[in-house]
């Protein structure tokens, strides 16, 4: 990069002027607009080249360890040089989860008003355990989350909750919340005081954050009940209800059913009016885990597949997946302002006083001090408006149907039916191979896409079967990149067969 990027009137800014050591804390305008102006061109350089890099690459560790450990911080270095290293470093060793060929996990290309959200957030630092400390990132915050709950359902002027590290922290929040409302002692005896083992139940299919929040809140792995799948992937109601009956028998104590509603293995979504039946029916809590699809709520064409969402006790949220804002933003919603207070209420003398008709984060959250997390939504929602949302999901969901009817087109086999962009597909060619030797067929498959850095995909087991899964997560994927992803999986599955068979 030209060292002689910021160009002050006649007086050119280089790196040379850029303060080091202590002085580089807070250093005058012109070498601080010098090295913004390296930054926006780092980023404007990956915005255009992106798309005609590999999404990933080998990664030589002891390279990668040897450049890391190069950096003693005995001594101060100059930023333009710490800044190109860095960016190497990251270009070189990482999934690009901002590529358009990137169809891995629920990890967005962020929009930009999200990155500028991150920025400033981290400048202007406001401190959320208290309202005093914070009020307009804290009632910023709130907006969001009555705006979000109101597209749930929710009656917008009942909603609590509060923003989150990720969906774990936020099904961690719904846990204890329904611990804290099924039996007012455990806040303050804890387990022992209950009458029995509470048990939670979720699907098969779901995200097992269940085992390390169920391990965190005491009640133990034991307790979490996997509850198989239909031929759909769907949890099945009449295990459930049977499991629910047989632990009750035992004298467990069922406190709370998940549903999912965008399982990450398939996208697939749980029965939710039938599950908040039941759990009316059985006298216990029910809570959606909609941190991926969570966001479908934002279109009026696809909110319709989250029906019964409604009537959750609490509902899981992320941002950071389809929301398209950089890492992390979770939600928790739920109507039960006081439920939360009750189960996370604190009083000590250094925090601020209350102040009337405001709630103190740090009373109402597993957190205590915080980033300001919920501006890079705000931001991108507030520029790109509901309707520029509801536009892009629609897209995506559109992308992954011509995904759909390209890899049928080509022979493969669909694997996965949801609304929602995550297509999941077989190779028909595995189906006379044993369970291991098919898992074994599709993860070759998916590395060799993978190595040749044309796409990121992921071999992924549905129900004991195993297929490959891809899902549209990226603002930038276009009908190309689709073509793209097909041709690979096409030419690794012919590399695959027998030379005789080719």
């Amino acid at each position: 990069m030209n060292d002689d990027a910021y160009d002050k009137g006649t007086v050119a800014i280089t790196e040379r002027d850029f303060p080091l050591g202590r002085d580089s804390f807070d250093p005058a305008s012109e070498p601080t607009a010098w090295l913004w102006q390296r930054v926006l061109e780092v980023l404007g350089a990956e915005r255009k080249q992106i798309s005609a890099r590999p999404v990933s690459a080998p990664v030589d560790l002891g390279r990668l360890r040897s450049a890391v450990g190069s950096y003693d911080f005995d001594e101060p270095a100059k930023p333009g040089v710490v800044i190109d290293e860095l960016v190497a470093l990251l270009r070189e060793s990482t999934v690009h989860t901002t590529h358009p060929r990137y169809f891995g996990l629920f990890n967005p290309t962020p929009t930009l008003l999200g990155v500028v959200g991150e920025t400033l957030a981290a400048a202007f630092n406001p401190q959320l355990a208290a309202w005093s400390h914070a009020p307009a990132a804290v009632e910023i915050e709130m907006h969001l989350l009555r705006f979000l709950g109101g597209r749930m359902g929710y009656p917008a002027d009942e909603v609590a909750g509060s923003f989150t590290s990720g969906g774990a922290e936020a099904n961690l929040t719904a846990v204890l919340l329904a611990l804290t409302r099924m039996w007012p002692e455990y806040g303050t005896a804890g387990l022992r005081a209950l009458p029995g083992r509470p048990v939670l139940y979720a699907s098969a299919e779901s995200h097992l954050a269940w085992l390390k929040i169920a391990h965190a809140t005491g009640i133990g792995r034991d307790a979490v009940r996997l509850v198989p799948v239909d031929a759909g992937l769907r949890m099945d109601l009449e295990h459930l209800r049977a499991q629910l009956d047989a632990d009750r028998d035992a004298g467990d104590e069922p406190f709370m059913v998940v549903g999912t509603a965008g399982t990450t293995g398939a996208g697939v979504i749980d029965p939710l009016p039938e599950l908040a039946e039941l759990c009316r029916e059985f006298g216990i809590r029910f809570h959606v885990d909609a941190a991926y699809g969570g966001a479908a709520v934002v279109s009026d064409r696809l909110r319709g597949a989250l029906t019964g969402i409604e009537q959750a006790h609490s509902i899981t949220v992320d941002a950071h997946k389809w929301l398209s804002v950089p890492m992390g933003a979770g939600a928790l919603l739920c109507t039960d302002g006081e439920g939360l207070a009750e189960t996370f209420r604190v009083s000590t003398s250094y925090m601020p006083a209350d102040i009337p008709d405001t709630v103190d984060p740090y009373t109402t959250s597993q957190q205590w001090s915080r980033r300001f997390m919920g501006l890079k939504l705000f931001l991108s929602l507030a520029v790109a408006g509901r309707s520029g949302y509801a536009e892009q999901l629609e897209r995506d969901a559109e992308l992954a149907d011509f995904l759909r009817r390209r890899l049928v087109d080509s022979g493969w086999r669909i694997a996965n039916d949801t609304p929602l962009p995550v297509v999941c597909f077989a190779d028909p060619e595995a189906d006379a191979l044993s369970t291991s030797e098919s898992w074994a067929h599709h993860t070759a498959l998916a590395q060799s896409v993978v190595q040749s850095g044309r796409a990121w995909i992921s071999p992924v087991r549905l129900n004991g079967h195993a297929a490959l899964r891809a899902c549209v997560i990226s603002h930038r994927t276009t009908p190309e990149d689709i073509d793209e992803l097909v041709n690979a999986v096409n030419e690794a599955q012919r590399a695959a067969r027998p030379p005789a068979a080719r």
